[in-house]
């Protein structure tokens, strides 16, 4: 899922406005001034409103008369967004979220290998061996290397044979993208080919339980690389510190 704010000056005005937003710059409750943003920004009132409108499908802003647009309350905003996780991230709250992801990942994915053991088909493990291909193919790169990890988990939940499941992508593969992104581009991480493929191997050979184990150490591997990043990121904090002193 390509992010809206890749997109000209339209995502321009998107990645600024909801970064500020999301990063906490602009409070929740504030009304925005939108000419003078418009001013500030260099574009069109046009522009603006179109801009406010993507913002307000990301649960961001909303208008009302007599109030005019204003910052919507956190718990309307659209956290699984694909530029609301990146603003997060960007704006500090990378941890916390990664942390929140490695919980409903623990919830879901353990089970959805247990399941896919069970229902996998020729074509589904056709999938995910070509989504390891990639995998282990993409490793100097951190973004090829998101994209083939959100690869083979995406075919992994459609081997379950349940479209609820298969759907769980939706929930799931923003955060991991980003994810990946950060461990791959931050953290010396380990080969992540092994772990994946012993989910793959217990799901060919039809052994739910330990396609279920082998996911609940491929989970725990991955806490263990944003501990190695937390403290990378301490660490380096650390040292600028010593250095100001």
């Amino acid at each position: 899922m390509a992010a809206y704010s890749t997109r000209g000056v339209h995502g321009q005005v998107v990645q600024s406005l909801g970064a500020r937003i999301v990063g906490g710059a602009v409070p929740e409750g504030t009304t925005l001034d939108v000419r003078a943003l418009g001013e500030e920004l260099d574009v069109s009132l046009t522009v603006m409103r179109e801009s406010l409108k993507v913002l307000a499908g990301k649960g961001l802003v909303d208008a009302r008369q007599k109030r005019g647009t204003f910052v919507r309350e956190r718990k309307h905003w659209n956290l699984l967004d694909a530029d609301v996780i990146r603003w997060r991230v960007e704006g500090g709250a990378g941890e916390d979220l990664m942390r929140d992801l490695a919980d409903v990942r623990s919830i879901i994915e353990p089970a959805a290998a247990h399941r896919a053991a069970l229902h996998r088909t020729d074509a589904d493990l056709d999938a995910l061996e070509a989504a390891l291909g990639l995998m282990g193919r993409a490793q100097t790169d951190s973004s090829d290397a998101a994209e083939a990890d959100a690869a083979f988990h995406r075919a992994l939940l459609v081997a379950t044979g349940n479209e609820m499941l298969a759907r769980m992508d939706m929930l799931l593969e923003p955060g991991l993208r980003e994810r990946d992104r950060l461990v791959h581009a931050h953290a010396s991480v380990d080969d992540p080919v092994p772990s994946h493929r012993a989910v793959l191997d217990a799901v060919r050979d039809g052994d739910a339980a330990r396609a279920e184990l082998a996911m609940l150490d491929l989970l725990a591997k991955a806490v263990e690389d944003l501990d190695q990043l937390a403290g990378r990121v301490v660490d380096a904090a650390g040292r600028r510190s010593s250095r100001t002193r």
